[in-house]
């Protein structure tokens, strides 16, 4: 099983660039059709589209890094946009609760093997688990397959959806609700491939002042975080007591969830939550925000950290669009 190294315990955190792994995005030629004033206009241009490829994530036992073959476990595959693979794998491994920390990788690498194929180079990685953290491949059996859409698609049971369990958020950390409205300006401004293709969902970390730490940006919004989370795992970072996360669309179950591990107390998007995405954050202790867009936000839960002295906040009950405190 021929590897590429990327991460050991220790400070090499990062993959190396490669001359065969992929961009984050694609020039293919487009039709582009433009009706105006009565006339059609037709022309061929090249446009800019986000990769989306497939990624195999594996678990592989420690000993393995002695010589040993054949141990490898495939847990997941994801369509993502190939970038901050292995932020990606450490954030999801940590995101269903097979790791605590970083403390728990002995390392994570590329696999390269050329009975892959070329079109597959750096598509799958290991994960090779510390030697003190036992797993079981059975309770892993919900992930094998998760699109850039849904990420709980496929999982074996309704009780496997709800995942490991989160810890309480006790943090009291605040955030001004003008520090909120001007986050997402903030986040488009750093989203350099989504201003490319316009095709890629984003997570965003920032300081209660509204100081950004971290941008991650893939097809699948459940990645964005899985890649931010996962950053911030290999750097020591967690829990992320005093953070605030962004994210660029709905807020769907499972970024509640995958914040939540994160120990993230509040969580802000600039679409709608879902029901059970207001469930589980009320249930943790989590403030949620959505709408977060044209000065104005839903606050859906744990409203005690969001600060509105500043603001005339609305009393009336709206379509969801109206902001409430």
């Amino acid at each position: 099983m021929a590897e590429r190294d990327a991460f050991s315990s220790g400070s090499e955190l990062r993959p190396p660039q490669r001359e065969r792994r992929r961009a984050s995005t694609t020039r293919r030629p487009v039709e582009q059709v433009v009706v105006q004033e009565g006339r059609t206009l037709r022309r061929t241009r090249r446009d800019a589209l986000a990769t989306e490829e497939p990624l195999e994530i594996r678990i592989v036992r420690v000993a393995d890094l002695t010589g040993e073959a054949g141990l490898a476990h495939p847990i997941s595959v994801t369509m993502r946009t190939p970038g901050a693979d292995f932020d990606l794998a450490a954030g999801f491994l940590f995101g269903e609760g097979v790791i605590e920390g970083g403390h728990q990788l002995a390392a994570i690498r590329y696999c390269v093997d050329a009975a892959q194929g070329e079109a597959q180079q750096y598509n799958v990685v290991n994960v090779f688990l510390s030697p003190a953290v036992t797993f079981d491949p059975a309770s892993l059996q919900r992930h094998f397959y998760t699109t850039s859409s849904c990420g709980v698609c496929g999982k074996a049971s309704i009780e496997a959806v709800w995942g490991p369990t989160c810890a309480p958020i006790a943090s009291e950390v605040e955030v001004s609700a003008r520090t909120l409205l001007s986050l997402p300006a903030t986040l488009r401004a750093s989203q350099a491939v989504f201003e490319r293709t316009g095709g890629l969902h984003a997570a965003a970390l920032f300081m209660p002042e509204g100081e950004l730490l971290r941008v991650r940006e893939d097809v699948g919004r459940h990645n964005a975080m899985d890649k931010l989370v996962g950053a911030a795992l290999l750097a020591g970072e967690l829990p992320l007591s005093r953070g605030v996360l962004l994210v660029s669309g709905r807020l769907s179950f499972e970024l509640v969830q995958k914040a939540a591990r994160a120990g993230v107390p509040v969580l802000a998007g600039v679409s709608a939550p879902s029901s059970l995405a207001v469930e589980l954050a009320e249930e943790v202790g989590m403030t949620l925000v959505g709408f977060l867009r044209e000065g104005r936000f839903n606050v859906y839960t744990g409203g005690r950290r969001i600060r509105t002295a500043e603001l005339d906040p609305t009393e009336e009950e709206g379509d969801g669009k109206e902001f409430s405190a």
